[in-house]
């Protein structure tokens, strides 16, 4: 028997997942990927995403635990397809990553996310689109050879309610983010005045994972579905 090294829960010898968490059983919990696509910015515990809603364009900040601007990006009023791209700060003189979607019909989006530096895929998301269009807001994560992970879906519940009640935007989105069929954590939403925050807590994804990834479909769901409500 080993040890989980993201939650400590023990894991039967040979065994490549974790049962309570979903985390690599053989990775190490210092372990990171190398390469010029692995910062270590991106595999941090904690990340929020803060919201200005402004007349022109919305705008988004990235931060760690510490309120440190880790990316930035802009919202297009205009789209035929979706390009977010995340830059170093607000004058977006550098690009870090984007998400690029790699279909043209919208409602069936798949979303690459692509490291700026290396041109490498660091992820996938997949729009569940008969969910998201009708119950409730729901993701499938993927790696780059498209095989799925993990889901990020809203709780149902809540998800009706914000669809089609009256002022049912104004309930806030929990949303669970599951690993390989393990709940590992949740994406919780505040309202503000002028804008939003989201807010993740990363402590017990795969240590291997590009959080990059999930920070995408925090975006997505922030630019492309609240903009559907």
């Amino acid at each position: 028997m080993t040890n989980c090294p993201s939650c400590g829960t023990q894991v039967v010898e040979g065994g490549a997942f974790c049962a309570k968490c979903g985390a690599r059983a053989d990775v190490s919990a210092g372990a990171r990927p190398t390469g010029t696509a692995h910062n270590p910015i991106w595999y941090q515990n904690f990340y929020r995403i803060r919201k200005k809603v402004i007349a022109i364009a919305n705008k988004y900040w990235i931060e760690d635990a510490q309120g440190t601007m880790l990316g930035f990006s802009r919202q297009k009023i205009l789209r035929i397809k979706e390009n977010i791209r995340v830059f170093a700060d607000d004058s977006m003189n550098q690009e870090l990553f984007r998400i690029q979607q790699e279909q043209i019909v919208d409602m069936w989006g798949t979303f690459a996310v692509i490291d700026t530096g290396s041109e490498m895929c660091v992820g996938k998301l997949r729009r569940q689109a008969l969910k998201s269009g009708f119950y409730k807001d729901e993701y499938l994560l993927l790696n780059a050879n498209n095989q799925t992970i993990g889901k990020v879906a809203e709780r149902g519940g809540r998800g009706l309610m914000r669809k089609y009640m009256p002022g049912g935007a104004l309930v806030p989105e929990q949303l669970v983010v599951e690993f390989y069929g393990q709940p590992v954590t949740e994406i919780k939403q505040q309202f503000k005045i002028i804008g939003d925050i989201w807010e993740v807590d990363c402590s017990r994804l795969p240590p291997d994972f590009d959080r990059r990834t999930l920070l995408a479909c925090m975006l997505i769901m922030g630019m492309i579905e609240r903009d559907r409500k």
